[in-house]
């Protein structure tokens, strides 16, 4: 772990691409500005290497950043050489995880959208044991164990004294799909009205009725940073992760979310269809 960049050094690289980009300038304009070379403005929008959280300021103020934009920016040059809570388990787990571990440590808001299983951060461990037994390459029992550790430890994030809000759609099929066992998912939906019931999750179904929608192509999670400037898109698929920072790519999933959420069934509703999905096991 030593030798690869800390996951909030990639993300201070992308946001300083992304500012350079907003504002048009040029590596060599943009060094100029500050009085450094372009070789160094490179560096700093690379994944790996030390930074001056001075000059990444400089640069934030030259590139047009609002004082909370550059707030933000520069705390990631200050923290670039930290790890997190799941440094110990870093050989274990994909860099693709510990990217979104960092980005979801540091969020203030997600929006999740499900359309197959229950979202990581409202799994019961029982659900989450299930989900990696059915995994198409078997693993031994400690592996298993290892990976719903991982994941039950992300939850602690919605009990810190300011939890990030947490939305999430999911698609009907999601509380319809027995995993495990009818007694797993009766203590799973049992969960998802609990979670319904916090002041900062809110939860919907999606409802078969509606059909095709915005999002049939599969789960996304927006994940959302203290400015607009650091939100990124995380979209899983099966053979792999994607994480989307450009602004057109981060406005499609918006819009997509805010079809999804005018489609879906309100609280209550959502309550309501999971309680008798639950009578239905």
């Amino acid at each position: 772990m030593t030798n690869r960049a800390t996951t909030r050094r990639r993300q201070l690289g992308a946001v300083m691409r992304k500012l350079r980009a907003r504002k048009g300038l040029t590596l060599e304009e943009a060094g100029q500005l500050v009085g450094v070379s372009k070789a160094t403005v490179s560096r700093y929008e690379t994944q790996a290497g030390p930074v001056k959280w001075l000059v990444i300021d400089a640069l934030c103020r030259e590139y047009g950043a609002t004082d909370e934009e550059r707030e933000a920016v520069v705390a990631l040059a200050k923290d670039a050489k930290q790890q997190g809570w799941w440094r110990s388990f870093a050989d274990f787990i994909p860099e693709s995880m510990n990217l979104l571990l960092t980005l979801e440590d540091e969020a203030v808001r997600e929006d999740h959208f499900a359309c197959v299983y229950v979202p990581g951060l409202l799994q019961t461990r029982a659900y989450s044991t299930a989900l990696q037994r059915a995994n198409e390459v078997p693993l031994e029992p400690a592996e298993i164990e290892r990976l719903v550790d991982i994941r039950m430890k992300r939850q602690e994030i919605l009990s810190r004294p300011k939890p990030p809000r947490l939305w999430a759609i999911l698609d009907e099929s999601v509380i319809r799909r027995i995993v495990g066992s009818p007694a797993v998912m009766s203590e799973q939906l049992g969960r998802l009205l609990e979670a319904n019931e916090s002041p900062n999750i809110t939860l919907q179904i999606l409802p078969f009725s509606k059909g095709a929608h915005a999002a049939a192509l599969g789960s996304f999670v927006l994940i959302g940073g203290k400015q607009r400037t650091l939100d990124v898109a995380y979209v899983d698929f099966h053979t792999g992760s994607l994480f989307l920072e450009r602004e057109e790519e981060l406005e499609r999933y918006r819009l997509a979310f805010e079809y999804l959420r005018a489609q879906a069934l309100d609280m209550e509703a959502s309550s309501a269809m999971i309680h008798r999905a639950r009578k239905e096991l």
